[in-house]
């Protein structure tokens, strides 16, 4: 069986490992963070270490994701992957999770997906913990530092998304990004969303199962797409 996040990131490594796989930009913060193939790695093992080994995740295990498109959103992704659990996202959210992932305002939805662990994420780009959070929720950014950036991708995963396989998903993504000509050459720009299945195979997956790279930019400001479009290179919207 294929673990799905080495399945779409090892290419990724051995093709560029350095150069730029995500660029997040936040028009409303102005913020703007380049992760590589490798920080992608390093953030994702490091999520899926906090999950296996403090959380308790694994295969069989599902996990809700209540977080935006967002640079450490596909870090949380990943590692969720790298251990074979499955990532639950979209609406209504089912009740059976075991562990959720979401920003602070959201704490309340993350408590009715029944998740016995919820870790909160403040998505701040110096690594700011969430300030008073409720006993027994754990603050991503405190947690995760302390744990390694290499991982032991699960070899026998579970269901991967929306209870498919992850070959199903792999198909999915690899399908999705030969029809649209991705390629190692292309860099694209999007606004586009995250929040359901089918956002993360069209928007994320596919978009690195074809080798292609993303410029992800959220609260967009339209005046500044265009330049953004120069700036970062882009041959293509997704």
């Amino acid at each position: 069986m294929t673990n799905l996040s080495s399945a779409i990131l090892d290419p990724l490594l051995r093709a560029d490992p350095a150069g730029p796989r995500i660029t997040y930009y936040d028009d409303a913060t102005g913020e703007r963070i380049e992760l590589s193939a490798v920080t992608l790695g390093n953030w994702a093992a490091k999520t899926a270490n906090l999950l296996r080994d403090e959380l308790g995740a694994g295969p069989g295990s599902r996990v809700a994701v209540l977080l935006p498109a967002h640079w450490q959103t596909a870090g949380v992704l990943f590692g969720i992957w790298y251990i074979g659990a499955e990532v639950v996202v979209g609406e209504p959210l089912p009740t059976e999770c075991d562990v959720a992932l979401c920003t602070a305002d959201l704490i309340d939805e993350a408590d009715e997906t029944g998740a016995g662990e919820v870790v909160v994420l403040s998505l701040d780009p110096f690594g700011k913990p969430v300030p008073d959070l409720p006993i027994g929720v754990t603050d991503y950014a405190t947690s995760v530092r302390v744990h390694g950036d290499q991982i032991v991708p699960e070899r026998i995963p579970g269901p991967a998304l929306a209870g498919r396989s992850v070959d199903d998903v792999l198909a999915e993504a690899q399908s999705t990004a030969a029809a649209k000509g991705f390629t190692a050459g292309t860099r694209l720009l999007s606004t586009a969303p995250w929040g359901t299945p089918d956002d993360l195979v069209a928007n994320l997956l596919a978009v690195f199962a074809g080798g292609a790279s993303l410029v992800q930019v959220a609260n967009p400001d339209a005046g500044a797409l265009d330049r953004r479009r120069a700036t970062e290179k882009v041959t293509a919207d997704l």
